[in-house]
């Protein structure tokens, strides 16, 4: 015959309140949940795809047709091998900074951040929401991105995609940051003009698209940008099948900067 667990005991908090893990699992869900509403809202936004998918792609075309001044080309090695890198540096950049910047700002603006905030979901789960639909976000740029490289004649070096991930997920890490950092401390307005602006200018003097070493003097500071390192470092991965430690060193630092600065500064309101 079984018995009633005592009042107050461990087992009655149990029963009462749910399995150890419960609240921790719901929490999880919930952050899912959020993760696939951002994702389906992403993806059917006209210019988030113009901005994360269509202009990539663009970019890519025309740079694997056209010569970049100042580059020399290995031995076998087609523009395609170059451009390809750079322009997934870029979708993570579109993606994670300026898309996360405008979205988030123009919800702060509409109170759409406060009222989350005030739900099951919480601030935490939000956020932890927010990245998960960015990384989902990204999966499809490099499936799309990538087939359209690999019919235009770019052939991956293999053994450089652990060292692509692991740089793909760092640069993620620090433009999310700092695009939220943008997003919490200006106005939405603000935030439209500044993402977009910068978004031009990483593409134009970022170390993205072209290598670092063919920037003269600039670029050794393009080469500290969490944009130069993300470059180069998918350079070096995916063409010559290294992990480029010190893109690595910048991008972490860049995470810890940018983090520590929306830790600081964001306001939901």
């Amino acid at each position: 015959m079984r018995r009633e667990p005592a009042e107050g005991s461990p087992e009655a908090l149990r029963t009462s309140t749910g399995a150890p893990g419960s609240a921790l699992g719901s929490r999880v869900r919930r952050a899912v949940a959020q993760a696939g509403f951002d994702t389906r809202i992403m993806l059917r936004n006209g210019e988030q795809l113009l901005l994360t998918m269509i202009l990539p792609a663009i970019v890519l075309i025309l740079l694997s047709r056209l010569a970049v001044p100042g580059v020399q080309l290995a031995p076998g090695e087609r523009w395609v091998d170059l451009a390809a890198p750079g322009v997934l540096a870029l979708a993570v950049i579109s993606i994670s900074f300026t898309g996360q910047a405008i979205g988030t700002g123009f919800d702060r603006r509409h109170g759409v951040l406060r009222m989350l905030a005030t739900t099951p979901l919480g601030r935490s789960g939000l956020l932890t929401g927010r990245m998960l639909a960015v990384l989902a976000g990204e999966l499809v740029q490099v499936i799309l991105l990538g087939a359209l490289a690999l019919i235009l004649g770019w052939r991956p070096t293999a053994s450089g995609i652990p060292a692509a991930v692991l740089l793909v997920l760092l640069g993620t890490a620090a433009f999310v940051a700092l695009g939220l950092f943008l997003a919490g401390t200006l106005r939405a307005e603000a935030v439209l003009a500044g993402a977009n602006l910068a978004w031009v200018l990483l593409l134009a003097g970022g170390g993205v698209v072209a290598p670092s070493n063919a920037m003269g003097a600039w670029g050794s500071v393009a080469r500290l940008l969490p944009s130069g390192a993300l470059g180069d470092g998918l350079r070096a991965a995916l063409i010559e099948g290294r992990l480029d430690l010190f893109a690595v060193l910048v991008l972490v630092v860049w995470v810890t900067i940018g983090a520590g600065l929306t830790v600081r500064f964001f306001r939901w309101e």
